[in-house]
């Protein structure tokens, strides 16, 4: 049985126990640890209330409940609970008198804002980050329509955001009580990949996450990317569940009547009936009380208005792999579709620049030099586009530098192209960086030889470096490379491989390509 520890938080006493690291060392970890008032009843769809203070000890050795969702293993399943916006902390050593305070590292998990948790013995094991001196924070916060919901009727007080609120509320926990955990509150790097690296560049746009964190890593995700906004219809929804209703707070009480598996089961039958991502996220409000973002992203970022921190982003080389092992539709790459035009662009289907588009598309993608990887549109349409047009435009708008990386590593830790065996495909897959900075527990065990180790402990360098000082590659590490940051023109960029390279503009001719694209339509001139 582990030893306990209690430690004294704002809000109460917190009972933790301890976990051993990948070098055999111990730590600390507090799992659980709420954050918010759980939102049931009323509080279903609002923003989220901050946690009472109680009395006695909390017990914090057992792993919360994942927000619900259909369980991604058991798809039959309902997973989770609405009992679930809470924390997880790991830490080294615990303050005492005189002990400095550490950099402090919040981790942000994907999920597509439909799926996902923090759970550290599934996905998101501590173990390999534990070997550094951070302080690591790990949360969930809700998702699917619980966490997006959006209503136009501003009576009903459902503006949506709410599961970004629920990050925001997070990141003022880790403010008032990170101290107690031997964290420095004025050192905090927030962290994420894929909807967890597009909430991360969310929070930079924020006004209402201003001051709370120091440093942001936007991993496999960003604002710009064409999955990430919200497109709900609340009368088209009702439909689908055969309810007839007059108005949206007809429609509101009915989703706060639904037990919370009824309502993800028919939110699941629901999106499996549209374009995968086109439902659920972040979206701009009307000014509203709790408002966490009233203004476009591509508003905010040009204008310069954003949180200034330094950043890191970046991709994987083949991301476009998450198709191979997802949805149907994309099983059978259609490169003359309109599903490629950008939501952001509002042409109508079918219109003359819509054909066009396709035209250029098919043109470029069906090349045979790029026939050997038919998942090449997928990662540069969903994800590659986005995240180096915003690399220049937050360089062009911040005196900050930003780091920006792709991952062309293989080994055995690559976790998605394991987990879903698609290793004989081209490339590192979307996610498959995870297994490099988390123990990940799903799949069957990997047993770690030098390149898994190289890695792990190059990405862990690369990475709290950065939280440490903002800079990845400080003079004096033994990393034997200079991370240089992007320039407007200039994309810099980082390949983290077998060995580590700095790379200029090396993606120039299909970056070109989108570029030509997005400056189609007025709204999407500056994304890349």
């Amino acid at each position: 049985m582990a030893e306990s520890l209690i430690v004294n938080i704002s809000e109460g006493k917190v009972e933790g126990c301890f976990g051993t690291n990948l070098d055999g060392e111990q730590y600390f970890s507090f799992y659980g640890i709420s954050y918010a008032k759980a939102p049931v009843g009323e509080l279903r769809f609002k923003a989220p209330q901050p946690v009472e203070e109680w009395d006695g000890v909390r017990d914090a050795t057992k792993i919360g409940d994942s927000c619900a969702q259909k369980d991604m293993l058991n798809t039959k399943a309902v997973k989770g609970s609405e009992h679930c916006l809470h924390l997880n902390v790991f830490t080294r050593t615990l303050p005492d008198e005189g002990s400095s305070l550490k950099p402090v590292m919040v981790w942000i998990h994907g999920g597509g804002f439909t799926s996902g948790s923090s759970d550290p013995k599934f996905f998101f094991g501590p173990e390999y980050i534990m070997t550094k001196d951070v302080v690591l924070v790990s949360i969930n916060y809700r998702i699917g329509f619980l966490g997006f919901l959006t209503l136009e009727d501003a009576s009903l007080d459902v503006p949506g955001n709410a599961g970004m609120k629920d990050q925001v509320l997070a990141l003022k926990w880790v403010q008032r009580n990170i101290k107690h955990f031997g964290g420095d509150p004025n050192n905090v790097t927030i962290f994420g990949e894929s909807a967890g690296g597009a909430s991360v560049h969310y929070l930079i746009l924020s006004p209402s996450a201003k001051g709370l964190f120091h440093k942001a890593i936007l991993q496999s995700g960003v604002a710009l990317n064409p999955w990430v906004a919200s497109n709900f219809n609340i009368y088209d929804f009702m439909n689908f569940i055969g309810r007839e209703v007059k108005n949206e707070e007809e429609g509101l009480h009915i989703l706060k009547d639904l037990r919370v598996d009824e309502l993800v089961e028919l939110q699941d039958e629901y999106l499996k009936t549209k374009l995968p991502f086109e439902v659920v996220g972040p979206t701009v409000e009307k000014p509203n009380p709790t408002a966490f973002l009233t203004k476009s992203p591509i508003e905010i970022i040009t204008s310069g208005e954003w949180n200034k921190v330094p950043m890191m982003m970046g991709y994987t080389s083949n991301e476009g792999l998450l198709f191979a092992f997802g949805n149907d539709w994309f099983k059978d790459p259609q490169i003359e579709s309109e599903h490629y035009i950008h939501p952001d662009m509002k042409l109508e289907k079918g219109c003359s620049t819509s054909k066009l588009i396709c035209k250029k598309i098919k043109d470029y993608y069906s090349q045979e030099k790029n026939a050997y990887n038919p998942y090449m549109l997928h990662s540069d349409y969903y994800f590659v586009a986005g995240i180096i047009g915003s690399a220049k435009l937050h360089a062009r708008t911040s005196n900050y530098p930003v780091y920006l990386y792709r991952v062309t590593l293989e080994t055995g830790l690559n976790v998605m192209k394991r987990l879903f065996k698609v290793e004989n495909l081209p490339g590192v897959s979307h996610g498959d960086e995870l297994g490099y900075l988390f123990k990940v527990s799903v799949g069957s065990e990997i047993e770690l030889g030098e390149p898994e180790i190289q890695g792990i402990r190059r990405f862990l360098e690369l990475w709290t470096n950065f939280a440490a000082h903002g800079n990845p590659t400080p003079g004096g590490t033994n990393l034997n490379v200079e991370w240089k940051s992007v320039e407007e023109e200039q994309v810099n960029i980082l390949d983290i491989g077998q060995v580590l390279t700095m790379q200029t503009n090396p993606e120039m001719e299909r970056m070109n390509l989108w570029k030509d694209i997005y400056q189609l339509s007025p709204a999407t001139a500056k994304y890349l």
